[in-house]
């Protein structure tokens, strides 16, 4: 009886010392190949339309969602007392080729210029800003290979390469200060890693999460 209980417990502890390795060699692994984090979203460069001279807004074409032709007509403004040679001050133009995420604009009320209208980003520029931990950072380069993992879409992979690497942690662009004096305790800072996607297929909305794991050997 002994026996068999010394038996059992040897053969318990010698399983709990191959999971332990096991889960050692992974974390290993991980770690030493790759620079994972969660704390990365789809981003895009957001392009505003806006008036060029001040007046009531008398149309505004455009709906959130809505895709655009660069240079096509997305509102139109009262002239006021311009002169008709003025029309084309009047018109405000799509800037770039893409889609509506925002419209900020209401028919009727005056706008001026500086004013934003609509925002519009190019779905085909969307990329990936990844915040690294600044104590991974000696391990990145630019071209190293990216797998992403968007949580929108479950299980599916993405690709693509390490475009570049921030100059400043993203709490130095933060509105609210990191230390307000007193009492001090060190935060590992984070610096925002951009990510060039290879080709996709699916629809990738700005700020929408993502995993992502970078080749670092």
């Amino acid at each position: 009886m002994k026996s068999k209980r010394k038996t059992l417990i040897t053969a318990v502890l010698a399983l709990m010392v191959i999971a332990m390795a096991g889960v050692g060699t992974y974390y290993w692994y991980n770690n030493t190949y790759y620079v994972s984090t969660e704390d990365a979203t789809v981003s895009s460069d957001l392009v505003k339309a806006g008036p060029q001279i001040s007046g009531k807004l008398l149309e505004l074409y455009v709906n959130e969602g809505q895709h655009v032709e660069k240079g096509q007509i997305i509102a139109r403004q009262d002239m006021g007392t311009l002169p008709d040679t003025s029309l084309e001050m009047s018109i405000i133009r799509a800037p770039i080729t893409g889609t509506v995420i925002k419209k900020q604009g209401t028919v009727g009320e005056i706008v001026s210029p500086g004013q934003s209208l609509a925002i519009m980003i190019d779905p085909s520029a969307v990329y990936i800003n990844a915040n690294i931990e600044e104590t991974k950072l000696e391990k990145l380069k630019i071209g190293q290979p990216v797998d992403i993992t968007v949580d929108e879409y479950g299980s599916s992979k993405l690709t693509g390469k390490v475009q570049s690497i921030g100059e400043a942690t993203a709490a130095t662009f933060s509105l609210l200060p990191t230390s307000s004096g007193g009492t001090f305790t060190k935060v590992t800072q984070k610096v925002p890693v951009k990510i060039k996607l290879d080709k996709y297929n699916v629809k990738l909305q700005p700020g929408i999460s993502v995993v992502v794991k970078i080749h670092v050997k």
